[in-house]
């Protein structure tokens, strides 16, 4: 290298007044957009009790959406020309789902599940039955 150390550096590579004060301001921005974040992300960490409404509304909801689903497929199947185990099993898996759903608002969520996942294997099992 060569020159002072204590040298200014030459005017046509000297940052301008004004872009280096913007990037000061773009970087505080920064700062405060990823504090903010870091700030949610441990609030949703640290709340149990969000998580738990959060699991409740979702257990509830799809099983209340499934109970809907398995009525309507039932009463399509009972007016085709199918067999009664067809219906009857759609029938049944909803009647399972609306129990998960009650389970869930509850709060029971992992049985919730499980009978959810055991109300549509019983739909699954009435569909191929056709």
């Amino acid at each position: 290298m060569s020159g002072r150390a204590d040298s200014e550096t030459p005017p046509e590579t000297a940052e301008a007044p004004a872009e280096a004060e913007q990037a000061a301001e773009d970087a505080e921005d920064t700062e405060d957009a990823e504090a903010e974040q870091a700030a949610e992300d441990a609030e949703d960490a640290g709340d149990p009790v969000g998580e738990a409404r959060r699991a409740r509304w979702a257990a509830a909801g799809t099983g209340g959406l499934l109970t809907v689903v398995g009525a309507a497929a039932s009463v399509l199947r009972a007016m085709d020309a199918a067999p009664a185990l067809v219906p009857a099993a759609y029938a049944l898996g909803a009647a399972v789902c609306a129990g998960a759903a009650a389970l869930g608002s509850r709060g029971r969520t992992r049985r919730a599940l499980w009978l959810l996942v055991g109300g549509v294997m019983v739909m699954a099992f009435g569909d191929q039955v056709d």
